[in-house]
């Protein structure tokens, strides 16, 4: 999470200062006159082995900046999302933008050879302050069709599915000699959007009943008559306790053993008084339900991150903006839970602000604010006295988050994507005192927010914090860790996710969506294509009362969930915590 004020709040504010004092709309929107700002084509066109020019140009009376932009998902005839495929824009913003000036930028696709023959599209967009202020249309070409000439095709596969359940599909060609060959072919679904079928001919239903699935290559083609059924796994949620904290705002959590850790954030304005997020509070969990222990007064305007050792003896919380200036992070020893006892506090290096926080075993890893400052790692063999080791930046744009598995750390490096290092493991020789990159993901839509590391199944769950797309959640496959490939996404109409865990054992990914609560996502077999297509959701909760609004004292605002003990512990922003008991899945 990369914000404290409520997103029309943060936007209002942020346009007049991008604008240099201009007027905006009551609602945050851009005054598209003060803005001016225009594309100079109402479309182009990219395709795998070409890129485009483009020019964005400032018609308006004022100097802008920062500009962003973003680039929609690339998406088939039928409106299906392509996962795999981007089109990047160099550079990705513009800094500054003086009135009558103009920026050259380069379009290029990524991903293109998951592509199967045909036309695709997506949509390139220009924004101050998060508001849209230009768009253009970006055609993009798949790869053209073998000009072999076939005698014959024939198409083969199960012809009963399950939906969502992704199966092989393959095409044989027989040419004018008589020889049997493998062609790359052209596919098309009836109904239209009822499924999707990749390059490789895997095929994974988005609908129930029967679904006509053709393939054509060598102007010859072959349909293959396809019954898929529902998906019958759900889930349910039981609000059982809460452990209510209205004179704050929540921010992450952390549950060990029988007792919880949270954070908190921004300011809170109250009744009377307005109250900083300087406060680690301690809960006991119960019965009955989570109950306030302790808590510890920092230094900060917001302590974001909370972590907890695996012996549950230590824990860390983060720090930004502290009054004295020098933030960092504050290590606690917790032989007693319920009273966390200060052990030391870190600035040096780290004065920029703290995000997260990763604890593996005497490793601490720490997010710093800020461009360039990237990932720190600190030896905390001896808590009282740590120091740092290594340092670590992708060379572009800032680092959100970091977790850790396996002698990997998995960087959500914001615009620079997913970075795999080399923290102990071995495969690319290194240790927490000198990382070593192993490969990256620019994963479409940029703001990569967070990662969960699947190692059984080699995925990554990766979050994407976009407020006006909105953001998706990305499925990067890194069964070959030297070359991650994005495979899968999930979308909740109107919100971005935030943090998720994944309970590996049932298949089941719990993921925090603000406004929209808790969604439970199905993440066993195969995971291909648009997942909320797929009847893979299997619940959601949401606190029932007034329309929700995250920071505005209002419903639901679903932070991060944790599952533990065969309950699921979620931090909300607005409320504190609750407890959930899923039954059914």
């Amino acid at each position: 999470m990369f914000r404290a004020l409520s997103t029309p709040l943060r936007r209002a504010l942020a346009v007049v200062a991008a604008l240099g004092g201009a007027a905006c709309g009551d609602d945050g929107s851009v005054d598209p006159v003060e803005v001016g700002l225009s594309f100079r084509a109402s479309a182009v066109r990219v395709a795998p082995d070409s890129s485009a020019s483009l020019i964005l140009v400032n018609d308006g009376p004022r100097r802008l900046g920062p500009v962003e932009l973003r680039s929609a998902a690339v998406t088939n005839g039928a409106g299906l999302a392509w996962a795999g495929a981007a089109v990047v824009v160099d550079p990705p913003g513009v800094a500054t933008l003086a009135p009558g000036a103009s920026a050259t930028l380069t379009l290029s696709l990524v991903g293109g050879e998951s592509l199967v023959p045909g036309t695709y599209g997506t949509r390139l967009a220009a924004r101050v302050a998060g508001e849209e202020a230009a768009a253009v249309e970006v055609v993009v070409s798949g790869p053209p069709e073998p000009p072999t000439t076939l005698a014959s095709l024939t198409l083969d596969g199960p012809v009963a599915v399950v939906r969502g359940d992704a199966v092989a599909l393959e095409v044989t060609g027989v040419d004018t000699t008589g020889a049997t060959v493998r062609p790359r072919a052209a596919w098309t679904v009836d109904p239209p959007g009822a499924g999707l079928v990749t390059a490789e001919g895997r095929f994974v239903a988005y609908e129930s009943g029967t679904i006509r699935v053709a393939a054509r290559a060598g102007g010859v083609a072959d349909t293959l008559v396809v019954t898929a059924s529902p998906r019958t796994r759900a889930l349910g949620f039981t609000a059982v306790a809460e452990g209510v904290d209205t004179a704050r705002f929540t921010s992450d959590l952390w549950v060990h053993g029988a007792h919880a850790y949270s954070g908190t954030w921004g300011v809170r304005v109250g009744a009377e008084a307005a109250h900083p997020g300087n406060v680690l509070r301690s809960w006991s969990l119960g019965p009955p339900g989570p109950t306030p222990v302790d808590s510890v007064v920092l230094d900060a305007r917001t302590t974001n991150d909370v972590k907890v050792s695996a012996d549950g003896a230590l824990g860390v919380v983060t720090h930004e903006g502290s009054e004295d200036g020098r933030n960092g992070v504050t290590l606690l020893d917790l032989s007693d839970p319920g009273h966390p006892r200060v052990l030391s506090r870190t600035t040096t290096g780290l004065e920029p602000g703290v995000h997260n926080a990763w604890l593996d075993g005497d490793w601490l890893y720490l997010v710093v604010d800020g461009v360039g400052s990237g990932l720190r790692i600190l030896d905390v063999s001896s808590p009282a006295t740590p120091r740092t080791v290594a340092s670590y930046w992708a060379g572009e744009s800032f680092l959100h988050d970091v977790y850790v598995r396996d002698g990997l750390a998995f960087l959500s490096h914001w615009d620079a994507g997913l970075v795999i290092l080399d923290v102990g493991n071995g495969m690319a020789g290194g240790h927490p005192t000198a990382p070593v990159e192993v490969s990256r993901i620019a994963v479409p839509g940029g703001q990569t927010h967070n990662a969960w590391y699947w190692p059984e199944r080699g995925l990554v769950f990766v979050g994407e914090e976009d407020f006006g797309t909105p953001g998706r959640l990305h499925v990067v496959d890194v069964a070959d860790l030297r070359a991650p490939r994005e495979v899968a996404t999930f979308a909740v109409e109107g919100a971005t996710p935030h943090n998720v865990w994944l309970d590996e054992d049932a298949g089941i990914l719990y993921a925090a969506w603000y406004e929209k609560g808790i969604r439970a996502l199905d993440v066993t077999g195969e995971l291909l294509g648009e997942l909320e297509r797929q009847g893979r959701e299997l619940g959601s909760w949401r606190r029932p009362g007034p329309r929700p609004a995250c920071w505005q004292n209002l419903g639901t605002c679903t932070w991060a969930p944790q599952l533990h003990e065969g309950r699921l512990y979620l931090s909300d922003v607005n409320r504190g915590l609750v407890v959930l008991e899923p039954t059914g899945g």
